[in-house]
């Protein structure tokens, strides 16, 4: 039997374990409750160059001896920024689980941001942004969340701007390093192989000395919408069709969910089926539903011909007008298995573990509860879908679409097809 355990130091640092019994290994790391939405706009992407930045020298170790250090007892190492979080995590052998925090630990309050680095990491970036770019199914997304949030961090590129990032100096990363890398920010996260006590222990006397601090506060969300179409010579073209959503702690949250799953989530929705398998429209398309602390979006992706954009639209569009009021039974319960499915199925790997218990207790102040998600899972019912389908659907659109775009209908017959 699983036992998940906190502990909340003195600082405000939080510590979770998820301990798994007859496991060999743990996944454990540090979680700041902190990304792209918490960036100076003049700054966009000091996050990301701040998450590089940390694997580059502490006082004690250069770069290469970080990676070795986790690498020679066999473990992993890695990292992400998002909006709303960033994370920096290794998977090892139970056994060497004390040595990975130090190593993290080590990273997190004694990085040097070595100038030589500095220059080496703005260029690895640049080479980022770039291939970003070049991947149009990626870069969509990407522009499509600055269309949605214009002006605001919340919908800046992760990456950042090139301009932004060929000027980012040791004294923007420094100050970022030195206002949001806090205890009240920061959540120590383990699963697998590991006991509380001595987790906590271990913890305590490498964070417990820093000071208190206040949790970092964000500008609300202010969707709004609109368009943007960025020709370009591509074999496709590609596009995201998006609304405004419901913040994760949204009541009706996991109803929206359980909508993006029936209507493109996996072969048997109601977009594959209907665009791909009967229409051949497509070789790709699914919807989604994102949500953060304050808001959300809901979102289609398409990847077709350009010959296709004139007959997929209003087929989209029909999809999205009827799938609130005609839900059957059928649909909503494999929508919701799906969902149960991938929750639990997720929690066989430990460092997914350790990230939902992080992320849970950084957005809502208390450890990840799997049989209360099941359970909010289970209410959902067609009732719930069609009310958020409604909330969603009458809201003002987003369209972000990049390729030949000849033959993609104006927006605001998008949005007149949709008000239908």
């Amino acid at each position: 039997m699983t036992v998940i355990q906190t502990t909340t130091l003195p600082n405000g640092l939080r510590i979770i374990t998820d301990s798994v019994p007859g496991v060999h290994s743990v996944a454990l790391g540090i979680w700041t409750g902190v990304g792209t939405r918490h960036e100076n706009m003049a700054h966009n992407g000091v996050a990301h160059m701040v998450e590089h930045m940390l694997f580059k020298g502490t006082k004690t170790r250069d770069a290469q001896r970080i990676a070795e250090e986790i690498e020679n007892v066999g473990g992993s190492f890695n990292a992400y920024t998002g909006r709303e979080v960033t994370s920096y995590h290794v998977h090892l052998l139970s056994a060497d689980a004390p040595l990975g925090l130090e190593v993290l630990a080590d990273m997190y309050l004694n990085s040097m941001l070595p100038a030589d680095e500095i220059e080496r990491e703005r260029d690895v970036i640049m080479q980022e942004i770039g291939m970003c770019n070049d991947t149009p199914d990626d870069l969509v997304f990407d522009i499509f969340s600055e269309t949605a949030y214009p002006g605001q961090s919340l919908g800046a590129p992760i990456l950042g701007r090139e301009a932004n990032i060929k000027a980012m100096s040791a004294q923007h990363l420094r100050g970022y390093i030195d206002e949001f890398y806090t205890p009240a920010n920061t959540v120590l996260s383990a699963a697998g192989g590991i006991e509380h006590d001595a987790f906590v222990a271990q913890v305590e006397e490498v964070f417990g000395a820093l000071g208190l601090s206040e949790r970092s506060a964000f500008k609300p969300a202010r969707y709004e919408g609109g368009e943007i179409r960025l020709s370009k010579d591509l074999e496709q073209s590609h596009f995201v069709l998006g609304f405004q959503g419901l913040s994760r702690l949204d009541e009706d949250y996991y109803a929206a969910q359980a909508l993006a799953t029936v209507l493109g989530s996996g072969m048997s929705s109601r977009l594959f089926q209907e665009v791909r398998e009967k229409r051949g429209l497509v070789y790709s398309i699914f919807s989604y539903h994102s949500g953060y602390q304050d808001d959300g979006n809901f979102g289609i992706y398409a990847g077709t011909g350009p010959e296709k954009l004139e007959e997929i639209i209003p087929v989209i569009c029909d999809e999205v007008l009827k799938v609130g009021s005609d839900v059957t039974e059928e649909e909503l319960s494999r929508a919701k298995a799906q969902l149960k499915a991938g929750l639990l199925m997720g929690r066989e790997s430990m460092m997914t573990r350790a990230d939902q218990q992080a992320k849970y207790l950084l957005f809502r102040d208390q450890a990840f509860d799997v049989e209360s998600l099941i359970e909010a899972i289970a209410r959902v019912d067609r009732a719930a879908i069609a009310r958020v389908a409604d909330k969603i659907f009458t809201g003002k659109p987003t369209l972000a679409a990049l390729g030949p775009l000849e033959r993609l209908a104006p927006f605001e017959q998008i949005e007149e097809r949709l008000a239908a």
